[in-house]
């Protein structure tokens, strides 16, 4: 073989990789080595996932094929899983994934932040925007993103991959995508969650009443609630309560920032439960609120933790959980609270995510804690009734 520039250029860099133990990444539009088929969890029918082989779709020149290392298992997931409230069935769930690019059409360059992109990269996948002008990645507030579409919650088609609950998930082209290589697999599959906070608090902050001194009450101690009581201690804020009816979760929010906790299985009535929050903070009710469960009692609970002046932010209501109860006048009008909603997040909230997660390794909070169980994809149907019965936080699926 007659040898050249970058004949020796390649030569060195496998040996140099070799010298690692680890394989050489190809150029931009190139591919390693994948198989002919591959493995989809698909929810066919009311809690039964099957995995199902399917060919290896074609990687058009602005597609990505993405090796699928792990996806948590969302609240969302599990209500698809129990009740089909989408009507998706068949389908393909898994939106909180991550994995390795093995394959890229010759057009991908960058990701959705201007990052360069090569096989080899880790990424993980946001919103599926499609072509509306009110939408963009610098101005995101003209338009809730609610009807934007998720790898995860896709109608099956004949590529199959659409979901991150599989070994390989085709990413197409005009989604948005990000290069997450500097962070580990444990804080990749808690991305998506956590965006979730972020951007509540960004939301919250809105309302000009969360400070840094502010007195903050977090209910429900699920992921949600502990990784917004991580978000605010990061963010400085020291005065958390948090309200929840179970002890371990409780601990685990003392772990992720709480000053104080409170088990509102230990007070008899709202107005017990009210005194308690109250003398949590030393005399005072909150400044500001998060109602982090999907309980509508819970809702009309949370009003009552809040002082005159006041902040609410409700992002508790993924689905529809039922109507809730409150007094408009005492609740909301002679109170004068600021209530906003949250609702997913955006792309800016993703980028600001990858730099929390650092933040909160950074002074130590314990968040892959959160990740409580890890399941095989075969064993996807035991890890979706784990998730109902609420017997861990994080349940994620990770492949070997």
């Amino acid at each position: 073989m007659e040898i050249n520039s970058s004949n020796i250029e390649e030569i060195v860099r496998q040996v140099l990789d070799g010298m690692k133990g680890t394989a050489a990444p190809a150029a931009s539009g190139g591919s390693r080595n994948v198989p002919s088929t591959a493995h989809v969890a698909m929810l066919t029918a009311l809690e039964k996932f099957e995995i199902k082989e399917y060919p290896m779709p074609t990687v058009g020149d602005d597609d990505i094929l993405v090796k699928v290392e792990g996806c948590g298992v969302c609240g969302t997931d599990a209500h698809e899983f129990k009740r089909d409230p989408f009507g998706l069935i068949p389908v393909a769930l898994g939106h909180e994934g991550t994995g390795e690019i093995v394959k890229m059409g010759k057009n991908v360059k960058k990701d959705s932040a201007g990052k360069p992109l090569a096989i080899g990269d880790k990424v993980v996948t946001c919103m599926i925007f499609k072509d509306n002008p009110d939408i963009t990645m610098f101005d995101l507030n003209k338009q809730n993103v609610g009807g934007a579409d998720v790898y995860g919650l896709l109608p099956d088609d004949d590529v199959h991959l659409n979901g991150w609950f599989s070994d390989y998930i085709l990413v197409r082209g005009g989604s948005t995508v990000f290069n997450v290589s500097d962070l580990d697999l444990d804080s990749r599959i808690l991305i998506e969650p956590c965006a979730v906070l972020i951007h509540a608090v960004e939301r919250a902050k809105t309302t000009g009443i969360l400070r840094f001194n502010s007195r903050v009450v977090v209910q429900g101690c699920g992921p949600i609630g502990l990784i917004c009581i991580a978000i605010l201690r990061t963010m400085g804020i020291e005065n958390i309560v948090a309200v929840d009816g179970e002890a371990k979760r409780l601990e685990f929010a003392r772990q992720m920032g709480a000053t104080q906790v409170v088990n509102f299985k230990d007070h008899k009535g709202i107005e017990a439960l009210t005194g308690a929050v109250e003398n949590a903070f030393g005399g005072y009710l909150a400044d500001f609120a998060f109602q982090c469960t999907g309980s509508p009692v819970a809702h009309s609970n949370i009003y009552k933790f809040i002082r005159n002046g006041g902040g609410l932010c409700e992002l508790g209501f993924f689905i529809n959980g039922g109507d809730a109860t409150i007094n408009p006048h005492f609740d909301i009008c002679s109170k004068e609270i600021t209530t906003v909603g949250s609702w997913v997040y955006t792309l800016r909230d993703y980028a600001t995510t990858f730099d929390f997660l650092k933040r909160a390794k950074g002074i130590g909070l314990p968040l892959e804690k959160l990740i409580t169980h890890k399941f095989p994809l075969e064993q996807i149907n035991e890890a979706l009734q784990v998730n109902l019965k609420m017997e861990g936080l994080k349940i994620a699926i990770v492949n070997k």
